[in-house]
C-alpha cells in the first residue's frame, strides 16, 4: 500500500503541516484506518477512494488523527489534491465527499492550490472558567465556531503574545469539542500578513498543530470583518509555522496554499 508524507501548507519541505495520505480502492474497516493513522503519528492521516463517475464527488475522504476521525481538516485535503495531481491521477479540480459535506479543490498555475470549504458560523460567548488560567494569557474576545470545527476562537491583545503562549494542554482540553485557536492581529499591518494564529487541540490527541486549514474556515470571517478586507493572508505561528491566503465568499471560504512530497513509501503491514 503507497504511503506518501506531505507537509501542507508551505513550498518548503519540513515546515508547514505534515499529512500522511493514502490513495486506497476503498475504505477498510475503521479499527485498521485508525491504527494506521497511529502509526503514521502525524496531526491527520488522510485516507480517499475515487467514486464512481456522474455523482456530486470524485473521491472519497476520510480524516484520522492518531486517536479518532475528525469532521473537516484542510491540511490534509490539501495534502490530498497535492497527491493526485503530482502523480497524475486526477487532473484539475476535485471534489471530496466528506463528513462535511463535499469540499473541493482547484489547482492553480503558481502550484497553490485552493480549498472550497464552508465558512464556520461565530457566535459570541462568555470565557469559559479558567480559559485565561490554561492559556496563561487574558482573552479580547470568545467565540463558538459551531460544531463543524468544534473549537473555541480566542483573541489576544497582539501578535507578540500569541507567540510567547505556553498554555496548560491539560486545563484547555476540557473546554470545547476540540481544541482551541488562538488569534491576533498582524504586528506589522503593511507585512505580508494580516493575522496570526496558534491552534491546540489536546482533547484529540495533538497538543499543537503546526498548520491548520479548518481552523482558517473561522478565522477567515473573524478577520475579514474586522479589517474589512474579503482576501487575507494568516500565519500559523507553530514551530514548523505556515501561511494560508484566505477568502470569504459569503456561507464559503477558499483557503490557498501550496505543499511538498517529502516521503513516498510503502506501508507492509
Amino acid at each position: 500500500m503507497r504511503i506518501r508524507i506531505v507537509d501542507a501548507f508551505t513550498d518548503r519541505p519540513f515546515t508547514g503541516n505534515p499529512a500522511g495520505v493514502l490513495l486506497l480502492d476503498d475504505f477498510p474497516d475503521d479499527d485498521r484506518l485508525q491504527r494506521i493513522a497511529r502509526e503514521v503519528n502525524h496531526a491527520e492521516t488522510a485516507f480517499a477512494h475515487r467514486l464512481p463517475e456522474g455523482g456530486d464527488a470524485d473521491w472519497a475522504l476520510r480524516w484520522f488523527t492518531p486517536v479518532t476521525e475528525v469532521a473537516m481538516c484542510g491540511h490534509a485535503t490539501l495534502a490530498t489534491a497535492h497527491v493526485l495531481r503530482t502523480t497524475g491521477v486526477h487532473e484539475g479540480p476535485v471534489r471530496f465527499a466528506t463528513r462535511s459535506g463535499v469540499v473541493a479543490a482547484l489547482p492553480g498555475d503558481d502550484g497553490m492550490i485552493t480549498l472550497d470549504f464552508p465558512t464556520a458560523p461565530l457566535t459570541p460567548v462568555a470565557a469559559p472558567p479558567g480559559l485565561t488560567g490554561a492559556l496563561g494569557a487574558e482573552p479580547l474576545t470568545v467565540l463558538d465556531t459551531g460544531p463543524g470545527v468544534g473549537d473555541l476562537l480566542v483573541e489576544v491583545v497582539d501578535e507578540r503574545t500569541v507567540r510567547a503562549l505556553a498554555p496548560d494542554l491539560r486545563a484547555l482540553a476540557v473546554l470545547s469539542d476540540r481544541g482551541v485557536i488562538v488569534t491576533a492581529a498582524a504586528q506589522d499591518p503593511s507585512g505580508d500578513h494580516d493575522f496570526v494564529s496558534r491552534c491546540f487541540f489536546p482533547k484529540v490527541g495533538i497538543d499543537e498543530d503546526p498548520v491548520t486549514g479548518s481552523a482558517h474556515t473561522a478565522l477567515a470571517p473573524y478577520w475579514s470583518q474586522r479589517l474589512r478586507r474579503p482576501v487575507l493572508t494568516g500565519v500559523q505561528l507553530s514551530a514548523r509555522t505556515g501561511r494560508v491566503r484566505t477568502e470569504v465568499r459569503g456561507d464559503r471560504t477558499l483557503l490557498g496554499g501550496h505543499a511538498v512530497t517529502v516521503i513516498d513509501g510503502e506501508l507492509l503491514a
